[in-house]
């Protein structure tokens, strides 16, 4: 998980190198012909759509294929990543002023005229992470009712095997209940 979540950068298999590439998976979304996101200035994309039947998403004028529904509805604290990202990459990316915000900084104005190829590069490397990410789930709610559902190890036997250092035993000693148990 940390690894798709940081693009491929922490938690690498050391013994095996560096990665060839992004990460990928068989079947995973693809620009098929005719689904080039434009790069015409008068067309730089400004919505983004779904067809779930088709498991498309449409950027503008160009479009994705295989792009399951779990993927489009990925979301990361409630927010949906693919929205988040576009949000920020979209020929309108005005915000309304809610609050007692500062108004938008000058520099807000300043994007590329058209959509840049690294555009669709970042985002055929997300669709690609959200993928695996989605494969990971079902592993991921296993291992967490596993370690929901297990026993308790108590503070102070982990403390006698030596497992914290001083400082993690004087914080505790101190008065720190929320060390009093710890999940395994």
């Amino acid at each position: 998980m940390i690894w798709l979540h940081t693009y491929d950068d922490r938690f690498t298999d050391a013994a095996a190198g560096p990665p060839a590439g992004p990460p990928r998976a068989p079947g995973d979304p693809t620009i098929p012909a005719g689904g080039t996101i434009p790069s015409d200035p008068g067309k730089f994309p400004n919505d983004l759509r779904y067809d779930a039947t088709a498991q498309r998403l449409y950027v503008g004028e160009g479009f994705i294929d295989n792009v399951p529904q779990a993927v489009r509805d990925y979301e990361v604290s409630g927010r949906n990543v693919i929205d988040q990202w576009f949000s920020y990459r979209r020929k309108d990316r005005s915000r309304p002023i809610i609050g007692d915000r500062r108004p938008p900084s000058p520099l807000d104005s300043v994007q590329p005229e058209r959509w840049p190829s690294s555009y669709t590069e970042d985002l055929l490397n997300l669709l690609h992470d959200l993928r695996l990410l989605t494969e990971l789930e079902p592993a991921q709610a296993d291992l967490l009712e596993r370690i929901c559902t297990g026993p308790l190890i108590d503070a102070e036997v982990l403390r006698a095997e030596g497992v914290f250092d001083d400082t993690s035993a004087a914080v505790s000693r101190a008065g720190d209940d929320r060390q009093d148990e710890f999940l395994f």
